[in-house]
């Protein structure tokens, strides 16, 4: 793979930041930042990827496989697409505000 490429791949790999209840008393508690990401990111994808978008310093990542839900309409059974949940923990002082836009 070509530099621009890995870039590219890097650029794809946080989906959206997941700010729940939970989400953000793990952040109060452990300075830890929840990412939805791709089901095929790896933990070192993912730390380059937050590192290379928010310009912060990551000290670790922990990663969650979410089942997704069976739901239900009248009769019909469905089921949501299973995705990743990655906890970002970031190194002492560096911090990312998204109230601020960055």
């Amino acid at each position: 793979m070509s530099a621009l490429s890995i870039q590219e791949r890097l650029l794809q790999v946080i989906l959206a930041p997941q700010i729940t209840e939970k989400a953000t008393r793990v952040a109060d508690k452990h300075q830890q930042i929840a990412f939805r990401v791709r089901t095929d990111a790896t933990k070192p994808e993912i730390k380059a990827a937050v590192e290379l978008v928010f310009k912060v310093e990551v000290d670790a990542v922990t990663v969650v496989n979410v089942g997704g839900k069976v739901k239900r309409a009248g009769r019909t059974f469905g089921r949501r697409k299973d995705w990743k949940k990655a906890y970002v923990s970031l190194k002492p002082g560096q911090e990312i505000n998204f109230a601020a836009g960055e």
